[in-house]
């Protein structure tokens, strides 16, 4: 509890939530413990009160932006690459309580377990009755990303933009094939290859297979003239 009070510079009043925010399933699971002890009720509560501190930072931040560019702008913050990259930053994955099995195979530092306990530990906080704190942490940590994300939208919207050309041309869909992953379990780096029509277009490479998609893709949005640059 220390160590994440430390993290979210918020003190914890209610410590029974916040083991449960940073147990994995498969702990429950192998020790026998009822389903409430992990984190998937939390997670599910988390996700509410992030969109919610999400949405309130973006009202504030661009106060006239339209309500589809706050909510293309929330998608891509709230996702579970952008919570990964986070939850590693902070420390977070490492203090996920996993079974011993997974726990060998490095699963703490895979991207769906960080994202989920980060979330759990906002509804954790919540349900604690520190809601404006979390605000304050996450425009804390986030703004970063909202400030790149607003000004390299194409960017992060690549693989998108990507499928619906090629669809307008043939109808085809782009395809990602994974050309390499190297380093340690818990920083690994992928590089994947995009096609289209049976042809590689370009390569990208990411801490997670979607960031390396997406840096592909953004790459082929260039080299055909999707987008500029």
């Amino acid at each position: 509890m220390k160590e994440l009070e430390e993290i979210f510079k918020v003190k914890i009043d209610s410590p029974v939530y916040f083991k449960r925010a940073l147990t994995h399933p498969s702990y429950t699971k192998e020790k026998n413990l009822p389903y409430i002890e992990n984190y998937e009720r939390l997670e599910f509560l988390g996700d509410a009160v992030l969109k919610l501190a999400v949405s309130d930072i973006l009202f504030k931040k661009f106060p006239d932006y339209q309500e589809g560019d706050l909510s293309k702008i929330r998608s891509i913050v709230v996702s579970d690459n952008t919570l990964f990259k986070i939850a590693n930053e902070i420390g977070l994955c490492d203090l996920i309580i996993l079974a011993h099995h997974e726990a060998k195979q490095g699963l703490a530092h895979i991207e769906s377990v960080c994202a989920c306990s980060f979330e759990a530990v906002l509804g954790a906080y919540y349900l604690d009755g520190k809601f404006e704190q979390i605000v304050s942490f996450l425009k804390k940590v986030l703004m970063p990303y909202i400030i790149d994300v607003d000004k390299n939208f194409e960017k992060f919207n690549a693989k998108a933009l990507l499928q619906e050309y090629t669809q307008a041309l043939t109808k085809e869909t782009p395809v990602y094939s994974l050309i390499s992953e190297t380093g340690p379990d818990h920083n690994k780096t992928f590089t994947v290859a995009v096609s289209y029509s049976g042809k590689k277009i370009s390569e990208g490479s990411g801490k997670t297979k979607k960031e390396a998609e997406q840096n592909a893709a953004y790459q082929a949005c260039k080299i055909l003239g999707v987008i500029n640059g």
